[in-house]
């Protein structure tokens, strides 16, 4: 009779470790498949970043683009006015210029006319 308690009794701790057993391995299953999505989780956020952070760098391109070309626009413009300026300047130079030269030769007829009649007056006088 001892020993078919001691058997029954084995035979229980046996079905205990048995039984323990399968829940260690059930639990091993869940842990593995929470890591696995855990791991999933984590590449999926990562292409997500990725992506993000292509967008960002692709708008920042497209803004350093479209400031590039203000700036462009914006000296051309400058340029532009510049030669404008320039352009007018000189026109007005060369009118000043132009006008002070009739001033001179209208003084210098004056003047030779004047010197003509002083001569004039002269050989009338000789005479």
């Amino acid at each position: 009779m001892k020993k078919l308690v001691l058997n029954v009794f084995l035979a229980l701790a046996l079905c205990f470790s048995l039984a323990s057993c399968e829940s260690c391995k059930n639990e091993a299953a869940e842990a593995g498949d929470a890591v696995e999505n855990a791991a999933d989780a984590a590449g999926e956020a990562a292409g997500e970043a990725v992506e993000d952070a292509k967008d960002a760098v692709n708008e920042a391109a497209d803004d350093v683009k479209e400031a590039a070309e203000g700036a462009v626009e914006s000296a051309t413009d400058a340029v532009e006015g510049a030669v404008e300026g320039a352009k007018d300047a000189a026109e007005g130079a060369v009118e000043g210029a132009v006008d002070e030269a009739k001033e001179a030769v209208d003084k210098a007829k004056d003047a030779a006319a004047g010197e003509l009649e002083k001569a004039a007056e002269k050989l009338k006088d000789s005479m």
